[in-house]
Parts: C-alpha cells; structure tokens; sequence
C-alpha cells in the first residue's frame, strides 16, 4: 500500500512591514513641509522700526512727548509685515 506524504503547506514568511499589525502601528507620514525662511537678524528688525518712528515723527511735524508712541506703533506695523511675509511664503 502507497502511503501518501501529507507536505505542510509552506507559506511566505510575513512581511513585517507590510503586516496588517505594522500598518496599526507605524507612525504616519507627515508632509513634506517647506523650507523654513531664516528668521529675521533682530539688529535689522530694529533698524526698521527705528526707520518706521521716524517717518511717524515726521509725518507729525517731530512734535515732542510722542517719541514712545511713535516706536510703539511702528513695532506692531513692522512686527505684523514680517509675520505675514514669513507665513505667505
């Protein structure tokens, strides 16, 4: 009598990067983002401000007692163009 071999089915060994337990795991991709602007060297911030109070102070005929004002405006308005150019771009 003929006995028959049983032959254990040999199956791929799993790929464990492409496992469904892998793919639970692993982290998800993040986008590409774009190259990051250098920041802003702060002696030429404050060259533009100090720019930006003095064409305020001219434009009030260079009347005393609003020198602080003057500095304080043109930080917030040179301050909000680089915030807004950096995150255009």
């Amino acid at each position: 009598m003929l006995t028959k071999q049983r032959t254990a089915r040999k199956s791929k060994p799993a790929n464990p990067a492409t496992s469904p337990a892998a793919k639970r795991t692993r982290p998800a991709q993040r986008p590409e983002l774009p190259p990051a602007r250098p920041a802003i060297d702060a002696e030429v911030r404050r060259q533009m401000i100090a720019r930006a109070a003095y064409y305020r102070a001219e434009q009030r005929g260079f009347a005393g007692g609003s020198e602080l004002q003057d500095w304080l405006e043109a930080e917030a308005e040179i301050d909000q163009m680089l915030a807004g150019s950096q995150s255009t771009h």
